[in-house]
């Protein structure tokens, strides 16, 4: 499955009990198509009792939804949107299939690496 969602980004949900929800991409299980988001389609975890939790008890957690129940939040209209890759000046940038609009929060992993190694340059 196609995947246009990255973490770090700010996806809705739109299907399912947590529908229109919204929420941050914690984290992506690429073997399983899941997502965990922020704040979204919380279980209860039973704790067995240890030094840390000298009680045992209860914890809310994120629990994984499918990749294709939430859909990446467009900045221009913040409203939920299809995504289509394009190449704009020489970078290949994920925009909004209504609006052409960037989708997504930050660099990319190259962009970062990229960024670090200048920085150390320049010190």
């Amino acid at each position: 499955m196609a995947r246009r969602i990255r973490k770090g980004d700010n996806v809705a949900i739109v299907s399912g009990a947590d529908r229109g929800k919204r929420g941050r991409v914690l984290r992506i299980l690429t073997d399983k198509d899941r997502v965990i988001v922020e704040g979204v389609n919380l279980v209860f975890k039973h704790l067995r009792k240890s030094q840390q939790h000298p009680q045992g008890g209860r914890i809310r957690r994120e629990a994984p939804l499918h990749i294709s129940n939430v859909m990446p939040i467009d900045s221009e209209t913040n409203a939920p949107t299809r995504v289509k890759s394009k190449v704009i000046d020489g970078q290949r940038t994920r925009v909004g299939i209504r609006s052409e609009a960037e989708v997504g929060t930050g660099p990319t992993k190259k962009a970062d690496a990229k960024g670090a190694v200048s920085k150390k340059g320049e010190d």
